[in-house]
């Protein structure tokens, strides 16, 4: 159970309503929202692992900081939102926000796999909140279109830093990451 609350009411919020699910629930509260999302297909785990390993293997080296793949609740503006993203990178220099519940606060780096289920979630509802909040670079994989995209944020806005490519090119960890095996 993620919470040992006690509710002398029903539940208001979603953030409620979240709190009191079995610990590794799918879902995610995105504005006030409750999405629950089924487990990710074969592809999709093809495609993260892919890019979980080639992070980990470059952070294990320069020991910058942790990367960590779904599920993994990602607390963002507290009460409001609770995301799970596919996969996320705390650098060393924001390291408080790890804590036993996940991730409270805007990770570095945040990398999404679209699903048909999920890529207006993901690319319209969340892709707001995590420029609002600053998470540094954001990509998507979008394995039914064949190519990632990814963004930096400037100013509080975020930038497109590629044409939709097979190569995901971290701009934080000047990494490369070749995906056309996997799409």
């Amino acid at each position: 159970m993620k919470s040992e609350q006690i509710y002398r009411q029903p539940p208001r919020t979603a953030m409620e309503i979240f709190n009191l699910l079995p610990e590794g629930t799918l879902c995610e509260v995105v504005e006030n929202q409750l999405y629950r999302s089924p487990a990710p297909n074969r592809k999709h785990q093809d495609i993260s692992m892919t890019i979980s390993t080639a992070i980990y293997n470059f952070i294990k080296s320069s020991q910058a900081g942790k990367v960590y793949s779904a599920p993994i609740d990602v607390f963002i503006e507290p009460n409001k939102n609770a995301l799970q993203p596919d996969i996320v990178f705390v650098s060393n220099e924001n390291a408080s926000i790890l804590s036993d519940r996940g991730i409270e606060g805007a990770p570095d780096l945040v990398i999404e796999i679209l699903s048909k289920g999920n890529a207006e979630q993901d690319t319209i509802k969340k892709k707001v909140v995590y420029e609002r909040c600053g998470v540094k670079e954001l990509w998507y994989v979008d394995p039914m279109k064949g190519h990632a995209y990814g963004f930096i944020l400037e100013k509080g806005k975020y930038r497109s830093v590629s044409k939709p490519s097979k190569i995901i090119s971290l701009h934080m960890m000047e990494l490369k990451i070749n995906l056309s095996k996997e799409l």
